[in-house]
């Protein structure tokens, strides 16, 4: 398999009523704790598997959802 960089990330936003938006998260076991799993990656095909929680938070919450693509690419910092 030939190594890629990352050059897009895909979330899952919802929109919140006062217009601001942030990423949808669900809670989830991790090493024996609760923890917030955030409804983002790198691989389009992983995040659509996502879409039925997304659509759980839809539900739950009436807030419109959308999945966004974030393309612009700017290196901040590397740690070496």
């Amino acid at each position: 398999m030939k190594a890629q960089k990352i050059d897009a990330l895909y979330a899952w936003v919802a929109q919140e009523p006062d217009g601001g938006e942030g990423v949808c998260s669900a809670s989830m076991p991790f090493l024996g704790r609760e923890t917030q799993m955030p409804f983002f990656g790198a691989d389009i095909d992983r995040v659509k598997l996502l879409r039925p929680f997304a659509e759980a938070v839809r539900r739950a919450t009436g807030y419109p959802i959308r999945l966004i693509r974030f393309s612009q690419r700017d290196d901040l910092e590397e740690l070496a």
